[in-house]
């Protein structure tokens, strides 16, 4: 744990991008909020603020003003490990987010071997996905190659994987399981329906893929993967496209039918437990049907132009939802959370998915300040199981409506949910 009367350094990584941006907003409201747990440290802590290609002060100026006097800027090519290293020396950094495309081993690594703590959104590695012999298998392999150093990252503490997904789905998935611990799963299925789009039709390009989020790691989970699931602990992956089929999700009265992409959280969930285990995501409908319209050369989707839907360019309608389906033996119950960009932009000026993933950010920045975890590097599920964090606390900080029920049926595994499209 901090010293909320010692001054900390803080360093971000990847702080020009959308992730940050948001996770900046919300440093700003705590560092503002005499009510917030992280007000005192906040306020007070120097901010180092790295991207491969900085972005300028004023932009950092409307992102987070209140935060400019403590805010210094660099621009680093993570790739330059010994530069890094260098810098976290120089800052005298105590804790790096690291929302960047740098690998999350080296520098996983880098902070261990320093003793600074750590923390990310997502598994990154660049050899991985350089190699072409990995094609179709990349988050799993990411995966391996992390759980390969994981164990001996014992002199500080990190948490891996806390945004939205991976991040606060795995908290919804075992507070699920805390509600109904006479039963024992058959299922857990992570779901992402985001029907966030341009709400004036005549400004969309219909060549254009419009995602909530970045479209190269949407098209490198939506195409260049295979589709994958967990089941008995053994991950599993079918041999066609993502876009080639796609499988039912029923929450009460929402009901849409999402494709199976492979996920982190699929893979540590499916660790701990033994049941089946997916992530069934449906974006847009623009977007998923040119993708659909060009599954026989796939590769032309990277040629497309692309555009983050977010309030600061047009006026953007429907919302992110993202929560849990757990099957049982003749019902289901669920858990979800639902954002309007509309919402968020006005006091974050971020859209919907951006402001999830901060809020998981926030929650994991708030355990490893303010609670007594042993070092060691955590996934959410693992930092719930085997520590005191009060991760919830922190999470409902921010992220107050979430929506719980049952399905009376059940629509089974993923094989009985499952539909192909037509080719």
């Amino acid at each position: 744990m901090e010293n909320p009367n010692d001054p900390i350094s803080i360093t971000i990584l990847g702080s020009g991008g959308g992730v940050a941006k948001a996770f900046l907003a919300f440093l700003n409201h705590s560092a503002q909020d005499e009510s917030d747990p992280l007000m005192s440290i906040i306020s007070r802590a120097r901010l180092h603020l790295v991207d491969y290609r900085q972005k300028t002060e004023e932009y950092y100026s409307q992102v987070c003003p209140g935060l400019m006097p403590q805010i210094t800027l660099y621009q680093l090519d993570l790739a330059q490990v010994e530069d890094f290293e260098a810098l976290l020396v120089l800052t005298g950094t105590s804790l790096v987010v690291d929302v960047s495309l740098a690998g999350t081993i080296e520098m996983h690594s880098c902070c261990d071997r320093l003793g600074i703590s750590y923390m990310n959104t997502a598994l990154t590695d660049t050899l991985v996905d350089e190699g072409e012999q990995n094609y179709g298998f990349p988050p799993i392999e990411r995966y391996l190659r992390l759980e390969a150093h994981k164990g001996s990252f014992n002199n500080a503490k990190a948490i891996i994987g806390t945004g939205m997904n991976p991040g606060v789905v795995q908290w919804m998935a075992i507070h699920l399981m805390e509600l109904n611990p006479q039963d024992k799963p058959l299922a857990c299925y992570i779901v992402e329906h985001d029907t966030s789009f341009l709400a004036d039709p005549g400004s969309v390009d219909p060549n254009t893929l419009y995602t909530t989020w970045s479209t190269e790691s949407f098209l490198d989970e939506a195409v260049s993967c295979y589709p994958m699931f967990v089941h008995h602990h053994i991950p599993l992956c079918m041999y066609e496209q993502v876009y080639a089929s796609e499988y039912k999700v029923s929450l009460g009265d929402k009901q849409f039918y999402g494709s199976l992409m492979a996920h982190e959280e699929v893979l540590t969930l499916g660790h701990l437990y033994d049941m089946e285990i997916g992530f069934l995501y449906r974006i847009n409908e623009h977007t998923t049907e040119l993708i659909r319209s060009n599954l026989n050369d796939a590769s032309k989707l990277w040629d497309l132009n692309s555009q983050i839907i977010t309030p600061a360019r047009q006026e953007v309608s429907g919302e992110d939802l993202v929560g849990v389906l757990l099957v049982y033996d003749g019902y289901e119950t669920y858990m979800y959370n639902t954002v309007k960009s509309s919402d968020t932009f006005v006091q974050y000026q971020t859209n919907a998915t951006y402001f999830q993933v901060a809020c998981g950010l926030y929650a994991s920045l708030a355990s490893l300040l303010l609670d007594p975890i042993p070092p060691g590097s955590y996934y959410v599920d693992e930092l719930l199981l085997q520590t005191e964090s009060r991760y919830e606390q922190y999470l409902t900080r921010h992220m107050k409506d979430f929506v719980i029920g049952r399905n009376e049926t059940s629509d089974g595994l993923l094989y009985q949910r499952r539909r192909l499209m037509d080719k």
